[in-house]
């Protein structure tokens, strides 16, 4: 049997299969610009589709990328993250130019992006795949990410406690291309799955004015 989750998720993806034309611009070495220090953070905040779209909307990011992290098997295929069989979470590889925005800015924008509150479950997505988490890249990030999350549990303007997962990356597998921008490609759909899911008034509710 289908939970709504699953009805709004099939409904909204429909048969988005998309082809990008690649393209190149020829450039000599003497002309290359200098080139950009980049950073990675990996964030899971349930469907990925949204948290791209949260997150491209940031100054500082340059590039977002669905995927699965935190599982036990190689290069999951959707089918088998979405039949929480493979411990996978739905997850955003997000890189970013630390000069213009920094880790910890993404991840006191992160939190108000998610309902921290639930385990295993965001807004209508429910199980594992859909937990949230803080998966950290290095030490450094591992350190920044507790801080804030214990600076939160003090701030936060609910009462119910903090269940979202911080820990240290494992391999990140990106997902499907149809996956990637999928809130592009297909408008109609993603605003049809997101409004149907709740998350947005969900945010509203936790978070107030801060919600993203």
């Amino acid at each position: 049997m289908k939970t709504l989750a699953t009805g709004w998720r099939a409904l909204a993806a429909g048969v988005a299969l998309a082809a990008a034309a690649p393209w190149a611009v020829a450039q000599s070495v003497s002309a290359a610009p200098a080139a950009t220090a980049t950073a990675k953070a990996i964030f899971a905040g349930g469907c990925f589709w949204c948290v791209e779209a949260d997150f491209d909307k940031v100054q500082g990011v340059l590039s977002t990328t669905s995927g699965y992290i935190g599982g036990n098997v190689a290069n999951p295929t959707y089918q088998q993250v979405s039949s929480k069989s493979t411990g996978h979470a739905e997850a955003v590889e997000i890189v970013f130019d630390p000069a213009k925005v920094s880790y910890a800015a993404l991840l006191e924008y992160f939190w108000r992006t998610i309902d921290p509150t639930t385990k295993d479950r965001q807004f209508c997505d429910a199980g594992s795949p859909y937990r949230t988490a803080i998966f950290a890249l290095d030490g450094e990030q591992l350190k920044a990410a507790q801080a804030s999350m214990a600076a939160l549990e003090k701030s936060k303007p609910f009462p119910e406690p903090i269940v979202t997962q911080v820990a240290l990356a494992g391999p990140f597998y990106a997902a499907e291309d149809y996956h990637q921008d999928y809130y592009k490609k297909n408008p109609v759909r993603y605003q049809y799955y997101r409004a149907g899911c709740g998350r947005d008034l969900r945010l509203k509710q936790l978070w107030g004015k801060q919600a993203h």
